[in-house]
């Protein structure tokens, strides 16, 4: 894969070369789509919402991925204009999905992905564990169906991590200041 780097290059042909088979080539279409806009994590978000004990995690799930959305998708696609490895090598493979739109710079399903699933292991410790599993299995599924490189996969988790622990970091300031404010009007 002449035309990107070393790293890139060397993880998409040795994935495009030695994983699919007809399970996976079936399994990460439907990965995948969990991703899509965020969909699995926005529906878990919303079900920990209704019940008060994880209306919290529910809360904090939802801004992590906004700030995941305003800073990958608003911001750094449309600072990097990153084209797509489907649309730079349109031989290498095909795909197994339909083809998305916008660029390839920083993955949105890892870094939404990613952003949730740090929330989830911050507010449910090992509980967490299985979201993060979902989460790379998310993330991986983009560079398998060609349509993002790994750096952008790299970039997505790095960036949504990043979203996920400031967001549990700032609320726990808040919920500290308020703490403090409450005791001094005593």
């Amino acid at each position: 894969m002449s035309g990107i780097n070393g790293f890139d290059g060397a993880i998409m042909a040795w994935v495009q070369t030695h994983c699919h088979n007809a399970f996976t080539d079936g399994l990460f279409p439907v990965l995948t789509y969990l991703g899509e806009a965020g969909a699995v994590w926005i529906v878990l978000a919303l079900i920990f919402l209704c019940r008060k004990r994880t209306r919290y995690a529910g809360i904090l799930t939802l801004c992590a991925m906004a700030a995941g959305f305003l800073l990958g998708e608003v911001l750094l696609k449309n600072a990097v204009c990153r084209e797509r490895p489907f649309a730079l090598f349109p031989d290498y493979t095909v795909l197994l999905i339909s083809p998305p739109s916008g660029f390839s710079f920083p993955s949105g399903h890892t870094c939404a992905s990613f952003a949730a699933a740090t929330v989830l292991s911050c507010q449910f410790k090992k509980r967490g564990i299985p979201a993060l599993l979902l989460a790379g299995l998310i993330g991986f599924s983009r560079i398998f169906l060609f349509v993002h490189y790994p750096t952008d996969v790299l970039a997505g988790a790095i960036l949504g991590a990043a979203c996920g622990l400031l967001t549990c970091w700032a609320a726990e300031k808040i919920k500290q200041r308020n703490k403090w404010k409450k005791s001094e009007e005593k």
